[in-house]
């Protein structure tokens, strides 16, 4: 990520339809994410990308392996830009990071936290078999814990 990403991922936070599920945030607030997500990777060695359209180079999400103060598990993360949404980037980008967090990082699992009414993201973690584990909270909202151990089948193969 870069400085340069910033306004679509301000734009992202800001909208109340795009983060119905994550923590809608004003352009400050949105400073702080940016900054702390770009800030994993200096802690952890692992954090969040930009994920841009290859013919255009135009941003269209965030993806992220990363880890939460609280977990030794790597955490999956994705959001796509509101204007890109059902054209297969979360998707496309998600196998990636799984790919990355267990073939180059050699993590042993994986979770990704999905609030029950995000179908969107559900039907992303299915693909990446993905499977529920429990149900948690996340920013005072409940969210399902889906998990996958490093060897097991899914669509990354």
């Amino acid at each position: 990520m870069s400085t340069e990403d910033f306004d679509a991922f301000a734009a992202h936070v800001a909208d109340p339809v795009s983060a119905a599920h994550l923590v809608p945030a004003d352009r400050p607030a949105a400073w702080r994410i940016f900054c702390s997500q770009a800030g994993l990777w200096l802690l952890h060695g692992a954090g969040w990308w930009a994920v841009e359209e290859k013919e255009t180079g135009r941003p269209v999400g965030t993806i992220g392996a990363f880890f939460r103060e609280e977990s030794t598990v790597m955490e999956l993360g994705w959001n796509t830009y509101r204007a890109c949404w059902g054209r297969g980037f979360a998707n496309e980008a998600a196998v990636a990071v799984l790919h990355h967090a267990f073939e180059t990082r050699r993590e042993p699992k994986v979770r990704a936290l999905i609030a029950s009414a995000n179908e969107s993201s559900l039907r992303v973690a299915r693909r990446l078999g993905l499977a529920y584990e429990a149900e948690t909270e996340l920013y005072g909202k409940a969210v399902g814990v889906y998990t996958r151990e490093r060897g097991k089948a899914g669509l990354e193969g």
